[in-house]
Protein backbone atom coordinates (compact mmCIF):
# COMPACT_ATOMS: atom_id res chain seq x y z
CA UNK A 1 0.00 0.00 0.00
CA UNK A 2 1.81 3.46 -1.26
CA UNK A 3 2.20 6.20 1.62
CA UNK A 4 -0.39 8.83 -0.13
CA UNK A 5 -3.03 5.86 0.47
CA UNK A 6 -2.10 5.06 4.01
CA UNK A 7 -2.04 8.76 4.93
CA UNK A 8 -6.21 8.56 3.74
CA UNK A 9 -6.86 5.97 6.71
CA UNK A 10 -8.16 6.90 9.78
CA UNK A 11 -5.81 6.47 12.99
CA UNK A 12 -8.22 4.05 14.16
CA UNK A 13 -7.59 1.80 11.37
CA UNK A 14 -4.13 2.39 11.24
CA UNK A 15 -3.29 1.71 14.97
CA UNK A 16 -5.96 -1.31 15.28
CA UNK A 17 -4.09 -5.19 14.99
CA UNK A 18 -5.07 -7.43 12.92
CA UNK A 19 -7.14 -10.53 14.43
CA UNK A 20 -3.94 -13.08 15.20
CA UNK A 21 -6.31 -15.96 15.40
CA UNK A 22 -7.87 -14.48 11.69
CA UNK A 23 -3.94 -14.08 10.58
CA UNK A 24 -2.69 -17.53 11.33
CA UNK A 25 -5.40 -19.45 9.71
CA UNK A 26 -4.64 -17.08 6.48
CA UNK A 27 -1.11 -17.72 6.60
CA UNK A 28 -2.04 -21.63 6.81
CA UNK A 29 -4.61 -21.46 4.37
CA UNK A 30 -2.07 -20.09 1.92
CA UNK A 31 1.02 -22.59 2.86
CA UNK A 32 -1.79 -25.30 2.45
CA UNK A 33 -2.43 -23.73 -1.10
CA UNK A 34 1.10 -24.31 -2.42
CA UNK A 35 0.79 -28.09 -2.08
CA UNK A 36 1.37 -28.29 2.01
CA UNK A 37 -0.65 -30.80 4.47
CA UNK A 38 -1.27 -28.30 6.95
CA UNK A 39 -2.77 -29.45 9.72
CA UNK A 40 -4.99 -25.81 11.06
CA UNK A 41 -5.53 -25.83 14.74
CA UNK A 42 -5.93 -21.78 14.83
CA UNK A 43 -9.69 -20.95 14.60
CA UNK A 44 -12.05 -21.39 17.56
CA UNK A 45 -14.36 -23.10 15.43
CA UNK A 46 -16.25 -26.49 15.97
CA UNK A 47 -15.88 -28.86 13.58
CA UNK A 48 -19.29 -30.35 13.81
CA UNK A 49 -22.19 -29.40 11.51
CA UNK A 50 -25.17 -27.20 12.69
CA UNK A 51 -27.66 -29.87 14.68
CA UNK A 52 -30.16 -30.84 11.94
CA UNK A 53 -33.34 -29.98 14.09
CA UNK A 54 -31.73 -26.05 14.13
CA UNK A 55 -31.40 -26.31 10.36
CA UNK A 56 -34.72 -27.46 9.46
CA UNK A 57 -36.14 -24.81 12.23
CA UNK A 58 -34.33 -22.22 10.13
CA UNK A 59 -36.30 -23.76 6.75
CA UNK A 60 -39.48 -23.86 8.39
CA UNK A 61 -39.10 -20.14 9.12
CA UNK A 62 -38.12 -19.17 5.74
CA UNK A 63 -41.39 -21.01 4.78
CA UNK A 64 -43.06 -19.42 7.17
CA UNK A 65 -42.13 -15.77 5.78
CA UNK A 66 -39.56 -14.79 8.25
CA UNK A 67 -37.37 -12.87 5.37
CA UNK A 68 -37.85 -9.12 6.44
CA UNK A 69 -36.51 -6.75 8.83
CA UNK A 70 -36.53 -7.74 12.40
CA UNK A 71 -36.30 -5.45 15.35
CA UNK A 72 -33.28 -4.06 16.24
CA UNK A 73 -32.87 -5.76 19.81
CA UNK A 74 -34.32 -8.95 18.03
CA UNK A 75 -37.03 -10.80 17.60
CA UNK A 76 -40.22 -11.77 20.21
CA UNK A 77 -39.82 -15.19 19.87
CA UNK A 78 -36.04 -15.10 20.37
CA UNK A 79 -35.82 -13.00 23.44
CA UNK A 80 -38.52 -15.15 24.94
CA UNK A 81 -36.59 -18.33 24.46
CA UNK A 82 -33.44 -16.57 26.04
CA UNK A 83 -35.04 -15.25 28.63
CA UNK A 84 -36.48 -19.01 29.85
CA UNK A 85 -32.93 -20.15 29.05
CA UNK A 86 -31.47 -17.99 31.16
CA UNK A 87 -33.62 -18.77 34.27
CA UNK A 88 -33.23 -22.83 33.18
CA UNK A 89 -29.45 -23.07 32.82
CA UNK A 90 -28.39 -20.16 34.84
CA UNK A 91 -30.45 -18.49 37.81
CA UNK A 92 -30.64 -15.57 35.93
CA UNK A 93 -34.00 -13.37 36.04
CA UNK A 94 -34.43 -10.94 32.91
CA UNK A 95 -37.32 -9.28 31.01
CA UNK A 96 -37.45 -9.40 27.61
CA UNK A 97 -36.59 -5.40 27.56
CA UNK A 98 -33.23 -6.93 29.10
CA UNK A 99 -32.51 -9.16 25.95
CA UNK A 100 -30.41 -7.39 22.49
CA UNK A 101 -29.97 -10.48 20.10
CA UNK A 102 -26.64 -8.80 18.05
CA UNK A 103 -24.67 -10.68 15.13
CA UNK A 104 -22.74 -12.50 16.90
CA UNK A 105 -21.45 -12.33 20.40
CA UNK A 106 -18.29 -10.27 19.41
CA UNK A 107 -20.89 -7.08 18.41
CA UNK A 108 -22.97 -8.14 21.74
CA UNK A 109 -19.03 -7.14 23.25
CA UNK A 110 -18.64 -4.24 20.93
CA UNK A 111 -21.85 -2.75 21.22
CA UNK A 112 -21.19 -2.68 25.21
CA UNK A 113 -18.03 -0.63 24.82
CA UNK A 114 -19.40 1.61 22.71
CA UNK A 115 -21.88 2.53 25.02
CA UNK A 116 -20.57 2.28 28.24
CA UNK A 117 -16.81 3.42 27.84
CA UNK A 118 -15.50 7.34 27.33
CA UNK A 119 -11.97 7.97 26.83
CA UNK A 120 -9.70 7.53 30.10
CA UNK A 121 -11.73 4.96 31.32
CA UNK A 122 -9.96 1.45 31.95
CA UNK A 123 -11.67 -1.92 31.43
CA UNK A 124 -9.64 -4.71 33.61
CA UNK A 125 -9.49 -7.42 31.73
CA UNK A 126 -8.84 -10.88 33.28
CA UNK A 127 -5.84 -12.14 31.30
CA UNK A 128 -5.16 -13.96 28.85
CA UNK A 129 -7.66 -13.02 26.90
CA UNK A 130 -9.59 -13.39 23.71
CA UNK A 131 -7.74 -11.80 21.35
CA UNK A 132 -10.79 -8.93 20.38
CA UNK A 133 -11.10 -8.12 23.33
CA UNK A 134 -8.31 -5.80 23.73
CA UNK A 135 -8.73 -4.27 20.63
CA UNK A 136 -12.76 -3.62 20.91
CA UNK A 137 -11.53 -1.90 24.33
CA UNK A 138 -9.43 0.48 22.51
CA UNK A 139 -11.91 0.91 19.30
CA UNK A 140 -13.91 2.51 21.95
CA UNK A 141 -11.19 5.10 23.02
CA UNK A 142 -10.71 3.37 26.86
CA UNK A 143 -7.55 1.67 28.29
CA UNK A 144 -7.31 -2.42 28.31
CA UNK A 145 -5.64 -3.15 31.79
CA UNK A 146 -4.72 -6.92 31.50
CA UNK A 147 -4.46 -8.54 34.53
CA UNK A 148 -3.45 -12.02 34.40
CA UNK A 149 -3.33 -15.58 36.03
CA UNK A 150 -0.61 -17.58 35.30
CA UNK A 151 -0.42 -21.28 34.42
CA UNK A 152 0.16 -21.90 37.63
CA UNK A 153 -3.22 -20.52 39.00
CA UNK A 154 -4.57 -21.88 36.31
CA UNK A 155 -4.53 -18.94 34.72
CA UNK A 156 -7.21 -17.60 36.92
CA UNK A 157 -7.53 -13.94 38.44
CA UNK A 158 -7.83 -13.38 42.38
CA UNK A 159 -9.97 -10.92 43.91
CA UNK A 160 -7.05 -9.50 45.27
CA UNK A 161 -5.51 -8.84 42.24
CA UNK A 162 -8.26 -7.20 40.58
CA UNK A 163 -8.82 -5.06 43.41
CA UNK A 164 -4.91 -3.77 43.45
CA UNK A 165 -5.78 -3.24 39.19
CA UNK A 166 -8.97 -0.92 40.02
CA UNK A 167 -8.51 2.85 39.74
CA UNK A 168 -11.01 5.53 39.97
CA UNK A 169 -11.25 5.08 36.10
CA UNK A 170 -12.63 1.79 35.99
CA UNK A 171 -15.35 1.37 34.00
CA UNK A 172 -15.64 -2.17 33.24
CA UNK A 173 -14.19 -5.78 34.12
CA UNK A 174 -14.56 -7.85 31.46
CA UNK A 175 -13.57 -11.63 31.17
CA UNK A 176 -14.97 -15.31 29.43
CA UNK A 177 -15.49 -18.40 31.38
CA UNK A 178 -14.98 -20.92 30.04
CA UNK A 179 -12.13 -19.39 28.61
CA UNK A 180 -10.99 -18.60 25.31
CA UNK A 181 -7.66 -19.16 25.19
CA UNK A 182 -6.77 -21.17 28.42
CA UNK A 183 -10.17 -23.35 28.75
CA UNK A 184 -10.16 -22.18 32.44
CA UNK A 185 -13.34 -22.44 34.20
CA UNK A 186 -13.95 -20.20 37.28
CA UNK A 187 -15.27 -21.58 40.32
CA UNK A 188 -18.18 -20.39 42.25
CA UNK A 189 -16.34 -19.58 45.18
CA UNK A 190 -13.71 -18.17 42.34
CA UNK A 191 -16.22 -15.70 41.32
CA UNK A 192 -17.72 -14.69 44.74
CA UNK A 193 -14.23 -13.15 45.29
CA UNK A 194 -14.55 -11.48 41.91
CA UNK A 195 -17.99 -10.13 42.92
CA UNK A 196 -17.16 -8.97 46.45
CA UNK A 197 -14.71 -6.35 44.68
CA UNK A 198 -16.92 -4.88 42.47
CA UNK A 199 -19.23 -4.82 44.63
CA UNK A 200 -17.72 -2.30 46.12
CA UNK A 201 -17.52 0.11 42.95
CA UNK A 202 -21.52 0.77 42.13
CA UNK A 203 -19.81 2.53 39.06
CA UNK A 204 -18.03 -1.10 37.25
CA UNK A 205 -19.60 -2.97 34.77
CA UNK A 206 -18.58 -6.85 34.96
CA UNK A 207 -19.08 -8.07 31.23
CA UNK A 208 -19.18 -12.00 31.49
CA UNK A 209 -18.63 -13.51 28.45
CA UNK A 210 -20.16 -17.15 28.43
CA UNK A 211 -19.72 -17.87 25.06
CA UNK A 212 -18.38 -21.65 26.12
CA UNK A 213 -20.84 -22.28 28.69
CA UNK A 214 -21.85 -25.56 26.97
CA UNK A 215 -18.35 -26.82 26.45
CA UNK A 216 -17.81 -27.52 30.56
CA UNK A 217 -16.23 -30.36 31.65
CA UNK A 218 -17.11 -29.55 35.47
CA UNK A 219 -20.01 -30.03 37.20
CA UNK A 220 -21.67 -27.00 36.42
CA UNK A 221 -21.44 -23.92 34.81
CA UNK A 222 -21.74 -20.93 37.13
CA UNK A 223 -22.63 -16.99 36.26
CA UNK A 224 -21.39 -14.08 38.03
CA UNK A 225 -25.06 -12.45 37.80
CA UNK A 226 -26.99 -15.04 39.61
CA UNK A 227 -24.81 -13.02 42.33
CA UNK A 228 -26.78 -10.77 44.31
CA UNK A 229 -24.54 -7.90 44.78
CA UNK A 230 -23.48 -7.97 41.39
CA UNK A 231 -26.66 -8.56 39.49
CA UNK A 232 -27.42 -5.36 38.54
CA UNK A 233 -23.95 -4.29 37.77
CA UNK A 234 -23.49 -7.34 35.22
CA UNK A 235 -24.57 -8.12 31.60
CA UNK A 236 -24.47 -11.83 30.54
CA UNK A 237 -22.98 -12.09 27.26
CA UNK A 238 -23.45 -15.34 25.05
CA UNK A 239 -24.38 -16.31 21.57
CA UNK A 240 -24.92 -19.70 19.60
CA UNK A 241 -21.58 -20.75 17.65
CA UNK A 242 -20.26 -22.57 20.50
CA UNK A 243 -22.47 -24.83 22.02
CA UNK A 244 -24.05 -25.34 18.83
CA UNK A 245 -21.61 -25.23 16.38
CA UNK A 246 -23.48 -22.20 14.35
CA UNK A 247 -20.44 -19.91 13.98
CA UNK A 248 -21.58 -19.11 10.50
CA UNK A 249 -24.95 -18.33 11.72
CA UNK A 250 -23.93 -14.47 13.41
CA UNK A 251 -26.01 -15.18 16.19
CA UNK A 252 -25.56 -13.32 19.76
CA UNK A 253 -26.98 -12.36 22.45
CA UNK A 254 -27.04 -10.44 26.29
CA UNK A 255 -29.11 -9.72 29.56
CA UNK A 256 -28.25 -6.77 31.01
CA UNK A 257 -29.88 -3.94 33.17
CA UNK A 258 -32.56 -2.12 31.36
CA UNK A 259 -30.24 0.93 30.48
CA UNK A 260 -27.48 -1.13 29.04
CA UNK A 261 -29.71 -3.28 26.89
CA UNK A 262 -31.72 0.02 25.41
CA UNK A 263 -28.11 1.47 25.27
CA UNK A 264 -26.57 -1.48 23.16
CA UNK A 265 -29.73 -1.13 20.81
CA UNK A 266 -29.26 2.24 20.38
CA UNK A 267 -25.39 1.74 18.85
CA UNK A 268 -26.75 -1.47 17.31
CA UNK A 269 -29.09 0.88 15.50
CA UNK A 270 -26.74 2.48 13.50
CA UNK A 271 -24.45 0.20 12.61
CA UNK A 272 -26.27 -3.38 11.46
CA UNK A 273 -29.79 -3.22 12.67
CA UNK A 274 -31.35 -6.62 13.67
CA UNK A 275 -29.87 -10.06 13.39
CA UNK A 276 -31.42 -12.46 10.43
CA UNK A 277 -35.40 -13.12 11.08
CA UNK A 278 -35.08 -16.77 9.93
CA UNK A 279 -31.69 -17.10 11.78
CA UNK A 280 -33.14 -16.15 15.03
CA UNK A 281 -36.05 -18.50 14.94
CA UNK A 282 -33.88 -21.26 14.56
CA UNK A 283 -32.14 -19.62 17.56
CA UNK A 284 -35.41 -20.02 19.54
CA UNK A 285 -35.45 -23.44 18.87
CA UNK A 286 -32.03 -24.32 19.56
CA UNK A 287 -32.74 -23.11 22.99
CA UNK A 288 -35.71 -24.80 23.83
CA UNK A 289 -35.52 -27.94 22.33
CA UNK A 290 -33.25 -30.79 22.59
CA UNK A 291 -29.76 -30.34 23.71
CA UNK A 292 -28.85 -33.67 23.26
CA UNK A 293 -27.09 -33.04 20.39
CA UNK A 294 -24.94 -29.93 22.17
CA UNK A 295 -24.42 -32.69 25.34
CA UNK A 296 -22.88 -35.11 22.61
CA UNK A 297 -20.45 -32.55 21.01
CA UNK A 298 -18.90 -31.62 24.67
CA UNK A 299 -18.44 -35.47 24.78
CA UNK A 300 -16.61 -35.56 22.43
CA UNK A 301 -14.38 -32.31 23.14
CA UNK A 302 -13.74 -34.07 26.53
CA UNK A 303 -12.39 -37.13 24.81
CA UNK A 304 -10.33 -34.66 22.58
CA UNK A 305 -8.89 -33.05 25.80
CA UNK A 306 -8.31 -35.92 27.37
CA UNK A 307 -5.87 -37.30 24.05
CA UNK A 308 -4.15 -33.91 23.71
CA UNK A 309 -3.32 -33.61 27.58
CA UNK A 310 -1.64 -37.03 27.06
CA UNK A 311 0.49 -36.27 23.84
CA UNK A 312 1.20 -32.11 25.27
CA UNK A 313 2.62 -33.89 28.08
CA UNK A 314 5.18 -36.08 26.08
CA UNK A 315 6.90 -33.40 24.73
CA UNK A 316 10.06 -32.09 26.78
CA UNK A 317 9.67 -28.27 27.24
CA UNK A 318 5.74 -28.10 26.95
CA UNK A 319 3.81 -27.12 30.25
CA UNK A 320 0.26 -27.35 30.37
CA UNK A 321 -2.73 -27.05 32.39
CA UNK A 322 -6.06 -29.16 32.43
CA UNK A 323 -8.64 -27.32 31.01
CA UNK A 324 -11.98 -27.49 32.26
CA UNK A 325 -14.16 -26.19 29.55
CA UNK A 326 -14.25 -24.90 25.84
CA UNK A 327 -11.95 -26.13 23.21
CA UNK A 328 -8.33 -24.94 23.61
CA UNK A 329 -5.20 -25.56 25.27
CA UNK A 330 -2.70 -23.10 26.10
CA UNK A 331 0.63 -24.41 26.45
CA UNK A 332 3.98 -22.59 28.29
CA UNK A 333 6.62 -22.90 25.95
CA UNK A 334 8.95 -20.56 27.35
CA UNK A 335 11.72 -22.98 27.79
CA UNK A 336 12.60 -22.89 23.71
CA UNK A 337 12.94 -19.31 23.83
CA UNK A 338 16.50 -18.72 22.99
CA UNK A 339 16.91 -22.34 21.30
CA UNK A 340 17.47 -22.67 17.89
CA UNK A 341 17.58 -25.46 15.21
CA UNK A 342 21.03 -24.15 13.90
CA UNK A 343 19.35 -22.09 11.75
CA UNK A 344 16.54 -20.03 13.49
CA UNK A 345 16.23 -18.84 16.96
CA UNK A 346 13.21 -18.38 18.54
CA UNK A 347 12.92 -15.92 20.29
CA UNK A 348 9.03 -15.54 21.46
CA UNK A 349 5.11 -16.78 20.78
CA UNK A 350 4.96 -15.24 17.50
CA UNK A 351 8.45 -16.81 16.23
CA UNK A 352 7.49 -19.91 17.83
CA UNK A 353 4.30 -20.52 16.20
CA UNK A 354 6.30 -19.55 12.84
CA UNK A 355 8.03 -21.86 13.11
CA UNK A 356 5.93 -24.44 13.98
CA UNK A 357 4.02 -23.94 10.40
CA UNK A 358 7.21 -23.77 8.51
CA UNK A 359 8.35 -26.69 10.17
CA UNK A 360 5.81 -28.91 11.50
CA UNK A 361 2.96 -27.27 8.93
CA UNK A 362 0.62 -27.21 11.95
CA UNK A 363 -0.83 -23.71 12.66
CA UNK A 364 -1.74 -22.42 16.56
CA UNK A 365 -1.57 -19.04 17.80
CA UNK A 366 0.75 -16.94 19.52
CA UNK A 367 -0.05 -16.78 22.98
CA UNK A 368 1.07 -12.80 22.82
CA UNK A 369 -2.34 -11.77 20.86
CA UNK A 370 -4.05 -13.24 24.35
CA UNK A 371 -1.88 -11.22 26.60
CA UNK A 372 0.65 -14.10 27.50
CA UNK A 373 3.91 -14.16 25.86
CA UNK A 374 5.12 -17.28 27.46
CA UNK A 375 2.23 -19.61 25.89
CA UNK A 376 0.29 -20.46 22.06
CA UNK A 377 -3.21 -21.34 21.64
CA UNK A 378 -3.93 -25.02 20.27
CA UNK A 379 -7.75 -25.29 19.35
CA UNK A 380 -8.59 -29.14 19.57
CA UNK A 381 -11.37 -28.80 17.01
CA UNK A 382 -10.35 -31.13 14.87
CA UNK A 383 -10.55 -34.84 14.37
CA UNK A 384 -8.74 -37.24 16.83
CA UNK A 385 -6.32 -38.56 13.70
CA UNK A 386 -5.86 -34.44 13.00
CA UNK A 387 -4.65 -34.23 16.72
CA UNK A 388 -2.49 -37.02 17.05
CA UNK A 389 -0.75 -36.43 13.50
CA UNK A 390 -0.30 -32.86 14.85
CA UNK A 391 0.80 -33.53 18.14
CA UNK A 392 3.42 -36.12 16.69
CA UNK A 393 4.55 -33.44 14.41
CA UNK A 394 5.37 -30.43 16.87
CA UNK A 395 6.84 -33.18 19.41
CA UNK A 396 9.63 -33.93 16.69
CA UNK A 397 10.25 -30.57 15.42
CA UNK A 398 10.69 -28.96 18.84
CA UNK A 399 13.43 -31.90 19.01
CA UNK A 400 15.25 -29.68 17.01
CA UNK A 401 16.17 -26.95 19.02
CA UNK A 402 19.03 -27.18 21.14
Amino acid sequence: MSSTITQNLSQLVLQMSESATIKMAQMARDLAAQGHDVISLSLGEPDFDTPQHIKDAAVQALADGYTKYTPVPGLVELRKAIVTKFKRDNNLDFDINQIVVSNGAKQSIANLCLALLNKGDEVVILAPYWVSYYAIVEMAGATPVPVSGGIEKDFKVTGDQLKNAITENTKMVLFSSPCNPTGSVYTQEELEDIADVVSQHENITIVSDEIYEYINFTDKHVSIGSFENVKDQTVTVNGFAKGFAMTGWRLGYIGAPVWIAKACAKIQGQFTSGATAFGQMAGAHALTSDLAPTHKMKDAFLKRRDLVKSLLDEIPGVKTNNPQGAFYFFPDISSFYGKSDGEITINNSVEFCEYLLQNAHVAAVAGSAFGDENCFRISYAASEEQLTEAMKRIKNTLAKLK
